[in-house]
């Protein structure tokens, strides 16, 4: 019963985390596995396109087989029990360089071509998200970026922005995920104020009540429990 019950606590958080145990999910986490080539093929296209110029077609090809791969060595590395710390660390290095590299590519475009008040928004955004990380930093002693459903939401709003800057729906668009990356952010500046232990996998704010929380109230209602069954015997 209680292990029924500890385990539904941890449902947004990985107890690997939390703990430091590696459990069976974790499963062979060694460095030459096929999730890791997968990303270590996504930083030598992410590396490609520091050559390449947007928006050719050469650019946008190699831009969506790394998104594409990105989608890839994280589903295969929990299918095929792989997932691992050195896989974690890669995929995090991937992602930057990637995204930097995308970015660089692509701002100088929408420079010439978005309101000033889009860049006042996106400031605001840097702002909040880099409040996240000092919160995170000096409540948690680690940089930390969580997978929330709203943070995965705004990866992919990312990632599309070259597509619809080739349609010329770049305002509009840039609009939309500025809102997108506004709520994201401010939501995990919460989620890193709030929580008493760390957890990367917390989906949302809702969901804001970390594993230590309920093992508190877990102990409290034996105790409660434990007196009102002595008061009783008495």
């Amino acid at each position: 019963m209680n292990s029924d019950t500890d385990g539904k606590n941890l449902k947004d958080c990985d107890k690997t985390e939390l703990t430091g145990e590696k459990g069976e999910k974790t499963g062979n986490n060694g460095v030459l596995t096929v999730a890791n080539a997968i990303t270590a093929l996504r930083i030598i296209c992410a590396a490609v396109l520091i050559f390449l110029k947007f928006p050719e077609a050469a650019f946008i090809a190699i831009y969506s087989v790394t998104g594409i791969t990105d989608v890839f060595d994280g589903w295969i590395a929990r299918r095929t029990g792989t997932a691992g710390k050195f896989g974690s660390t890669l995929d995090s290095i991937a992602d930057l360089l990637f995204y930097s590299v995308s970015l660089i590519k692509i701002l100088p475009v929408l420079w010439r071509t978005l309101h000033v008040s889009v860049w006042y928004a996106v400031a605001v955004i840097l702002l909040i998200r880099f409040s996240a990380y000092v919160a995170a930093a000096i409540r948690f002693r680690r940089f930390a970026s969580i997978h929330t459903i709203l943070n995965k939401a705004t990866g992919v709003a990312v990632f599309l922005l070259p597509y619809a800057v080739l349609l010329s729906w770049e305002t509009v668009y840039c609009w939309i995920v500025a809102v997108l990356a506004l709520f994201s952010s401010s939501e995990e500046l919460i989620i890193h104020l709030t929580r008493k232990t760390y957890c990367g996998n917390a989906k949302s704010v809702f969901r804001i009540k970390s594993a230590d929380d309920k093992r508190e109230e877990n102990t409290d209602g034996k105790d409660n429990n434990g007196e009102k069954r002595s008061d009783s015997a008495e």
